[in-house]
């Protein structure tokens, strides 16, 4: 009997887990949307390019500042061949944090692309503001 009150515990907590319990969370206010810019390869400060072809080969998001601007940064890791790109769904602030929302595109069944992998990342840059950024 014991046995089956411990089951029905230990199946009630992994139920709670998995379909979640308690109050559910609000969606974050957006202030406002936050203008941007996609830097060029050629426009990455020379420190975080550093940075970024260290990590490029798995996922990362990496945020860098110069004090004037911010710029942040996704990475989608190595693909298996070229002809990808990134869009850039959102970028907004909100009361605690900057917001960045990315999707990676795949190439088109149609386009040829090298067999070689690649590594598609993207940089934006926009005003710098003080508070944690929260990749989507």
């Amino acid at each position: 009997m014991l046995k089956k009150v411990y089951l029905f515990l230990a199946l009630t907590v992994l139920c709670m887990c998995m379909f979640g319990c308690g109050e559910k969370e609000e969606p974050v206010a957006k202030v406002r949307d936050l203008d941007f810019t996609v830097v060029a390869t050629e426009n990455i400060p020379e420190e975080l390019l550093s940075v970024l072809e260290e990590k490029k080969e798995e996922s990362f998001y990496q945020a860098y500042s110069d004090g004037a601007f911010m710029y942040l940064c996704v990475g989608y890791g190595q693909q298996e061949t070229g002809g990808y790109s990134i869009t850039v769904d959102a970028l907004y602030l909100t009361e605690e944090s900057v917001c960045m929302g990315t999707t990676l595109v795949g190439p088109e069944a149609s386009e040829k692309n090298a067999e070689t992998p690649s590594y598609p990342y993207v940089v934006v840059c926009t005003e710098y503001i003080d508070k944690p950024i929260l990749f989507e």
